[in-house]
């Protein structure tokens, strides 16, 4: 894309003072998106460090669902399937209502509590 630039200028004023000449300035320029310079930015690394005072009281259950079996073409002749949930447990535990099987137990003291 070109552009041009007149180099020669007339003024009309009071009376004529005839043409005025711009000198030094190119005529045409060009603009060229495809060849833009590469701008670099230095930026300097940021230390940042992060310490947990204690791990935080969460419980996460894993779902899982596993499938093993033998098919031919297509036929599904045996299969065991394993499902369930597993916990990531950081809180103290405490059984959901859900989680509880059969009579509640007793925490039997260790046998060192036994000999004093």
């Amino acid at each position: 894309m070109g552009v041009s630039i007149p180099t020669t200028y007339t003024i009309d004023h009071v009376g004529n003072v005839g043409p005025v000449a711009v000198e030094g300035i190119p005529s045409t320029f060009d603009i060229n998106i495809d060849r833009l310079p590469k701008i670099s930015l230095g930026i300097d690394p940021i230390d940042i460090s992060l310490r947990l005072k204690e791990v935080p009281s969460i419980r996460t259950h894993l779902p899982a669902d596993f499938h093993v079996g033998l098919s031919i073409l297509g036929f599904e002749l045996v299969c065991l399937r394993l499902c369930g949930e597993g916990q990531l447990i950081t809180e103290p535990y405490r059984p959901n209502p859900c989680e509880i099987c059969g009579e509640p137990r007793t925490v039997r003291p260790s046998a060192t509590q036994d000999l004093a």
